[in-house]
Formats: C-alpha cells, sequence, structure tokens
C-alpha cells in the first residue's frame, strides 16, 4: 500500500531502540550494533527523500546516556565523527540540512566542531533537514527555554509576571522554528518516550515497532506512514467539527 500523499507528515521523530540487542543476538559488540545503527540512518535519510518527508528528528544520544559505560559513550561519539567525516559530501549532494538539537554542555570540541560544520555546510539544504538531537533531554530543554525567556524578559524591561503563551516559549526550544512533531516512531518493542521531545509530540501519533534499529528499512518507514495517513487527528476537537 503506498504511503498517502495528502496526509504525510511533515515532521517524523525517531527513537532509533535496539543497536545493542540487535549487536548480542549476532554476538557482536555493542560498537559494531552502533555502526549498523548508523547505516540505518543512511537507508532511513535516503527513504525520507524518496516519500517526501520534510523534517526527521533522530534521537542520537540522551542526556541519560551519560550514565552508560564510557568505552560505549567514546565509541558512539567516535562513530558520530566518522559518520560525519565519511557522509557529509553525499548528504550535502543530496540537498539534506543538518542541525543539531541539544546541549553543548558536557560535548568535547570535536564533536561540536563537526556538529557546527554538517550545520554550516548545509544549512542552504532544503530537500529534507535531518535534526540530530544529541545530548538532548526534552526536560532540561523546556527548563532551558523557561530561564532563556525570563532572562530575555529581564532585558527587555518585560514582566515576568505577564503570562507566556505557547509560541513564546517555542521561540527557546532547541527545535525552533522546526514543525510540531506529527508522527513519533520508537523501535525495538519498547513503548515509552524516554524524555524525547516531548513539548513537540504533545499531538504527535505514536507508532511502535518491534524491530530493532539496525532492522530498520523502507519498508517498515512506509508501514509508518501509511499507518499515519489512516489515523484521525483530532487536536482536542471533534471528528465532524
Amino acid at each position: 500500500m503506498a504511503s498517502s500523499k495528502k496526509k504525510i507528515p511533515r515532521h517524523v521523530a525517531v527513537i532509533m531502540d535496539g543497536n545493542g540487542r540487535w549487536a548480542t543476538s549476532k554476538g557482536l559488540s555493542r560498537s559494531e550494533g552502533h555502526r549498523a545503527g548508523a547505516d540505518a540512518i543512511d537507508r532511513l535519510m535516503d527513504s525520507s527523500l524518496s516519500l517526501g518527508l520534510e523534517v526527521v528528528s533522530l534521537y542520537a544520544f540522551s542526556t541519560e546516556n551519560w550514565k552508560r559505560p564510557i568505552t560505549e559513550i567514546r565509541s558512539i561519539f567516535n562513530l558520530l565523527v566518522e559518520f560525519i567525516d565519511s557522509r557529509l559530501d553525499k548528504i550535502h549532494a543530496k540537498g539534506i540540512r543538518i542541525l543539531h538539537s541539544g546541549s553543548r554542555k558536557k560535548l568535547s570540541s570535536l564533536v561540536l566542531s563537526k556538529i557546527d560544520h554538517a550545520a554550516e555546510i548545509t544549512r542552504k539544504n532544503r530537500k529534507l533537514t535531518v535534526n540530530f538531537c544529541l545530548n538532548y533531554g526534552s526536560q532540561e530543554e523546556i527548563l532551558s527555554a523557561f530561564s532563556r525567556l525570563t532572562e530575555e524578559r529581564k532585558k527587555k524591561s518585560i514582566s515576568i509576571q505577564k503570562p507566556i503563551s505557547t509560541k513564546e516559549l517555542e521561540k527557546y526550544l532547541y527545535t525552533y522554528p522546526l514543525p510540531a512533531v506529527d508522527l513519533l516512531i520508537r523501535t525495538a518493542g519498547e513503548r515509552r518516550l524516554s524524555n524525547f521531545l516531548l513539548w513537540q509530540s504533545a499531538y504527535a501519533e505514536l507508532f511502535f515497532t518491534e524491530n530493532l534499529w539496525p532492522e530498520f528499512g523502507d519498508k517498515d518507514l512506509r508501514e509508518a506512514l501509511d499507518w499515519f495517513a489512516r489515523r484521525t487527528r483530532k487536536f482536542g476537537g471533534l471528528e465532524n467539527g
């Protein structure tokens, strides 16, 4: 079944879960699982381009992931650097824009320089935006946005007592000005949001698949988009008005 062009989501978010489990099931190291997960990102980008998606946000590394063994953390960031070095030219040639959403704190100067370089090189591309949520935590993002908003109000002598609108606060989120998430996909059979894009996904449709992330491909994305196209999105109202 072909995905509906009329109801294709503007913004798809993906919690890429299952790299470690995939590796364990094949007798491989977790780092090899993350490498296979990077290959799945390649497939996702190509499929997203062919299907006409506007924005894809990827949960690449959460603020909670710092609790993992240091060897695994180093492996993940080394792979990220390798991913950018080896793929940036092709990504740019395909018209893909790279963005980063997340805290810059704790990220090494090398990782930050690679991310910033990728974002700068691709900033004018508009065929697809791929937003890497790296060192990202939604609760921290919302607290940070509120703090920055209040500081800006102080600078402009605007009363802190003045009610804050959602549009005003959204301007201080990491993801601004990307559209709200329409469809959130989580792999590996887990059914939780894990502190990912909580504000942006307020009215997102949630699609869960048992497939591990390294196994995720074009067929799986099309299945999720077909499921989305059949959903009735009422945003708190009634279907018929």
